[in-house]
């Protein structure tokens, strides 16, 4: 990376976001992603599991990550949102064999159990969040009350590790991408946009190893921790070029980060 990319101008940069963005966010992006779970299936609530499932293990290799994600579907027997409500004992003991790195069968219980809980009360897991949003405009507060709430039923507090704690400071990077595949709407087929009560505006750069690098070379980051205090720094920049949509420079720099391509 050329270091003067730092020094470019306001609109320099915008020209340079926008280009990136229009390279990466197409469908072609969907089939090496963990968003191609969720896209396996046509259902809102199918996607809303599914995509759930998919981002709690989307750390380490991208690879290993989809093929994980899918067969907890199979595990899940391709019907995740029926398996959440109605799964019997029997079927919860079976989620016992999973494992991808450091998420477990019993973590994998727990959290269908937590999910369980959100459908039950809230409707969908849609529903949490937007109901929340609507009633504290804050996307950070929400971030905050879903990891309550979803942790309120009995668990094993192994499984506390798998969703991260905005109150300690993490940069919930899994969440953040869940909220983007969710609530982001364009022509493009890649995010869903289906939780339209939530505004595009409100979401947060899913700043992980790749986003923050790239963040960094740019000059759209100086933060050198990679926690929340970093994501709302990044975030707040990309709103200075895109204040309806910031998140949709994840593609930007997600994507030139994992591709190696040369701007």
């Amino acid at each position: 990376m050329d270091a003067s990319y730092a020094d470019l101008s306001h609109e320099e940069m915008y020209d340079l976001l926008e280009r990136l963005h229009d390279r990466y966010n197409n469908a072609d992006f969907i089939e090496a992603d963990p968003i191609s779970v969720p896209h396996s299936f046509s259902a809102t609530l199918d996607r809303e599991v599914a995509g759930f499932m998919a981002a709690t293990i989307a750390w380490g290799n991208r690879q290993a990550i989809v093929r994980s994600s899918h067969r907890m579907m199979r595990y899940m027997d391709n019907a995740p949102a029926d398996f959440v409500l109605n799964a019997s004992a029997n079927d919860m003991e079976y989620l016992r064999s999973f494992v991808h790195r450091t998420f477990n069968g019993d973590d994998f219980r727990d959290f269908v159990l937590a999910m369980r809980h959100i459908i039950t009360q809230w409707g969908s897991i849609g529903g949490f969040f937007e109901q929340r949003y609507e009633a504290t405009k804050d996307m950070r507060a929400v971030l905050s009350e879903f990891r309550r709430e979803f942790f309120s039923v009995e668990h094993n507090p192994h499984c506390e590790k798998h969703l991260s704690s905005i109150d300690r400071g993490a940069a919930c990077k899994r969440l953040c991408m869940y909220l983007r595949w969710f609530v982001r709407r364009d022509a493009r087929g890649v995010d869903f946009g289906l939780w339209q009560r939530i505004p595009m505006s409100a979401l947060y750069l899913p700043l992980d190893i790749h986003t923050g690098r790239m963040g960094r070379e740019l000059g759209l980051l100086q933060r050198k921790q990679s926690d929340w205090k970093a994501v709302e720094q990044i975030t707040s920049t990309l709103r200075c070029f895109s204040a309806d949509d910031p998140v949709r420079y994840d593609y930007s720099l997600f994507g030139l980060g994992i591709s190696g391509d040369t701007i």
